[in-house]
């Protein structure tokens, strides 16, 4: 009996470290780099515009194998944001695909490391104020310096 309890308490304890790490693995970002680039964007009909929407053109993605056409799509729309849409860069002789992301400011910067005008990053400014944590008397505060 005691056999039991101690292998179903083992059970449990495997099955709750498995739903913890399920989550967390879902969250990791794939890098795609190719030595070639993808073909020519197709022609689409871009609709008219929608109140609440943003237009996301079509784009080539590529599936491990070839490229693939997805083609376009509404995004509901963020106040506050700008829509990034996906693209292909070059660098160094090889591609790299960038989805489609929201930006805070247009900047083309990934939210996480937004600055602000002064070029202070948000990551290290907790109350926005244009100050610095490090150097920020009271970083929570954005009323004092």
């Amino acid at each position: 009996m005691f056999m039991k309890k101690v292998l179903v308490s083992a059970l449990l304890a495997a099955g709750m470290i498995g739903a913890v790490t399920i989550p967390l693995s879902s969250l990791a970002q794939v890098e795609v780099y190719l030595n070639f680039g993808p073909p020519a964007a197709r022609y689409e009909v871009v609709p008219a515009p929608r109140d609440g929407y943003v237009w996301s053109n079509g784009h080539w993605q590529h599936d491990g194998n070839a490229h693939v056409w997805t083609a376009g799509e509404w995004q509901s729309a963020r106040p506050g944001y700008v829509y990034q849409q996906p693209a292909w860069a070059e660098r160094d002789g090889r591609w790299n695909y960038q989805s489609s992301r929201w930006d805070r400011d247009g900047d083309g910067i990934p939210n996480n490391r937004d600055r602000t005008p002064d070029g202070v990053s948000r990551s290290l400014d907790r109350d926005r104020d244009g100050v610095s944590d490090r150097r920020d008397a009271f970083p929570s505060n954005p009323n004092r310096r």
